[in-house]
């Protein structure tokens, strides 16, 4: 144990020391900052100009048009179609809007032309269109002589409170689902970055040892399956050290977004969306980000961020052991070595896909049951399916299949790791490395 806590040492500081590692952990929240400060200038974004359209309205139903999102609306009802086409030629205007009456009161579509030599955006055409309509709405409300707060009184906000049969007194609310959701994917989005990104730091690392035949000179002192093992460990002390610290400096970004730019929920909504769209009410938005806080502290938080540390380190040894495995089959010749690679990664990626196409739908099917007990499809799924509350039975047997299944991978490599780091200048198969597998 000695010689593997040496190992472990060597393989944690040799990569904790090297300057990109701290280059990367420190510039990843830096480049998350930058992220959002680009997203929230995006989303404000309207344009380097205004554009200046003069509406044609034939019939006198829009009345004053409201200037929005870098659209500028002219009324121009003494002027003939042809005077304003010449008048965008001279560029006083950047489009001439022509609508023409209805037919009746009971229309239900309208076409209105637009006159300009310049494209018209897809986003402005969507801002446009909404914009009109509701203006001709309100037209035809007025000219029916309708009562517009009886009208409003007509629509019906639904939501759906659920209501559980056998637990009395479990209250849920219309966020219960959605945040299980966000959680579940989460959770999901992280295990598969991680497994995949520390499992191949460990393959480059064998590889680049075998290469440069050091291996050769620790084989002497140490044993196969020590080396192996603390490689592993190693390179996850690594990998939870980085997130550890993109945790801390990531959660220090999201309290400096907020100091530097002043975040407009209205303004951060689609321009097509917001056109028309009732002013959002600061006293309602605060009772429902209270009432989603609320629901987000009701998560059984333990339970999942412990099942999640002991899912993490399964999914991670197992997928860990095997690409070490790889990595000492490999030659120098990456390329060919894609082959070997190939049967590792398809199983961490079709679970991925599974909980994203099956999951996000039907988080209990039972397909979802099978990839949470089933150990490479485990560590992504039974943590995705955890925030929709899955019986515990199921939760506490993924859990022993998955520890189980770490224990025997890690074997199962050792055996293919301790034949591969010694053999050279030879392009291995999968049927071979099952034949390595009996090898005294």
């Amino acid at each position: 144990m000695n010689k593997l806590g040496l190992i472990i040492r060597r393989e944690y500081l040799t990569r904790v020391r090297k300057k990109s590692f701290i280059i990367g952990t420190l510039l990843a929240p830096v480049g998350l900052l930058i992220y959002f400060l680009v997203i929230i200038y995006l989303a404000k974004y309207e344009g380097d100009a205004e554009a200046h359209i003069a509406v044609k309205d034939e019939a006198g139903m829009l009345g004053i048009i409201p200037d929005e999102r870098g659209i500028r609306y002219i009324p121009a009802p003494d002027k003939t179609l042809e005077e304003l086409k010449q008048a965008v030629l001279d560029g006083k205007y950047n489009g001439v809007l022509r609508v023409p009456a209805l037919q009746s009161l009971q229309q239900k579509s309208l076409t209105v032309y637009y006159y300009s030599d310049e494209k018209l955006a897809p986003e402005r055409r969507q801002l446009i269109e909404r914009r009109i309509g509701q203006k001709i709405r309100d037209f035809k409300i007025d000219s029916l002589k309708f009562d517009r707060t009886s009208l409003e009184n007509l629509e019906t906000e639904v939501s759906i409170d659920p209501e559980s049969i056998a637990q009395v007194g479990a209250d849920e609310s219309k966020y219960t689902a959605g945040v299980g959701l966000v959680i579940g994917t989460i959770v999901a989005f992280i295990m598969f970055f991680m497994v995949m990104m520390y499992g191949q730091m460990v393959m480059r690392s064998v590889m680049e040892e075998k290469t440069n035949r050091i291996v050769e000179v620790m084989m002497s002192s140490v044993r196969p399956f020590e080396l192996m093992l603390g490689k592993i460990i190693g390179a996850g002390a690594v990998g939870l050290t980085q997130v550890l610290a993109w945790v801390v400096l990531g959660g220090a970004v999201m309290l400096i977004v907020p100091m530097l730019v002043d975040v407009d929920p209205q303004a951060m909504q689609p321009a097509a969306m917001s056109a028309g769209a009732p002013a959002i009410d600061p006293e309602e938005a605060q009772a429902e980000a209270f009432q989603l806080l609320n629901e987000i502290g009701k998560q059984n938080w333990p339970l999942l961020i412990g099942s999640f540390i002991v899912f993490f380190l399964g999914g991670y040894f197992i997928y860990a052991s095997l690409f070490a495995a790889i990595g000492s089959a490999m030659s120098d010749d990456y390329g060919e070595g894609q082959a070997l690679v190939l049967p590792v990664t398809i199983p961490i990626v079709l679970a991925f896909y599974i909980v994203t196409f099956v999951g996000m739908r039907s988080p209990n099917s039972s397909l979802m049951v099978f990839a949470s007990l089933f150990p490479l499809f485990s560590p992504i799924a039974m943590p995705f399916r955890m925030a929709f509350s899955p019986p515990l039975w199921q939760v506490v047997l993924s859990l022993v299949i998955v520890v189980a299944s770490a224990f025997f991978f890690v074997w199962l490599a050792g055996r293919i790791y301790r034949v591969g780091i010694l053999l050279y200048g030879k392009k291995v198969t999968l049927k071979e490395l099952g034949k390595w597998l009996f090898y005294r």
